[in-house]
């Protein structure tokens, strides 16, 4: 399996980010969105964040959100990449693309499946993420809720993600990345630091020498630029 994108999701503290970043993770993700136990504030994210190497993207994690407040936030936190994660339309994805910021969509693999010809037309350039249907529960994603297909561009799987299942889960669902949040946690919301050395470990591991899928080599946005500034 040729080289895959790793995001690790949920990120609280100075130690968990060195640990995701010197692991090789390609991205590293703050949850903005009220009501879960990773949520972090947008100065703490702006804090964590410059500690992150330029290449690696800082992911804001949103959910039905005003996109206003989202933007705001956003900004805030300096971040290179927002990533929603509810009902957002491709407007918002337009209106956060011409602020400067990268994009991810969400889906649960069965809202996904769901879509008709036409809709998967339409969200088919942009960069998806597959889930569970309850995100950050822990529930093992399940490959059968693929019956319609995978995204046919860039793609992430995601969704009771460990160490000991992803290679079996990857290998079955051939996404372009993974992105893991519960299964790097020793109790809920808390990262451990070994865990997410073990997991991205097991991720490479499943590789063969060659570019990785999706970590394109990344245009720097205006968030790049300010975050250097700093």
């Amino acid at each position: 399996m040729a080289g895959m994108y790793v995001k690790i999701c949920g990120l609280r503290t100075i130690e968990t980010v060195a640990a995701a970043t010197e692991a090789g993770a390609d991205a590293v993700g703050f949850v903005f969105a009220p009501g879960s136990p990773r949520t972090i504030s947008a100065d703490a994210a702006a804090a964590l964040g410059r500690g992150v190497p330029p290449v690696v993207e800082t992911v804001g994690v949103f959910r039905n959100q005003p996109i206003g407040e989202v933007l705001a936030t956003a900004h805030r936190a300096r971040l290179t990449t927002v990533q929603l994660h509810g009902d957002e339309s491709l407007a918002d994805i337009a209106r956060l693309r011409l602020e400067g910021f990268r994009t991810l969509r969400a889906f649960s693999a069965a809202a996904y499946s769901a879509l008709d010809a036409e809709a998967r037309l339409a969200w088919e350039s942009e960069r998806i993420l597959l889930d569970a249907v309850e995100p950050g529960a822990g529930v093992a994603f399940d490959p059968g809720t693929l019956e319609a297909g995978t995204p046919p561009g860039f793609w992430l799987l995601a969704g009771g993600l460990t160490a000991e299942n992803v290679g079996q889960l990857a290998s079955a669902a051939r996404p372009s990345g993974v992105d893991v949040s519960s299964g790097v946690e020793s109790s809920r919301g808390v990262k451990d630091a070994r865990l997410i050395r073990d997991f991205i470990g097991a991720v490479r591991a499943l590789e063969q020498p060659g570019r990785r899928q999706g970590s394109t080599t990344k245009e720097p946005s205006p968030m790049d630029a300010a975050r250097d500034e700093d």
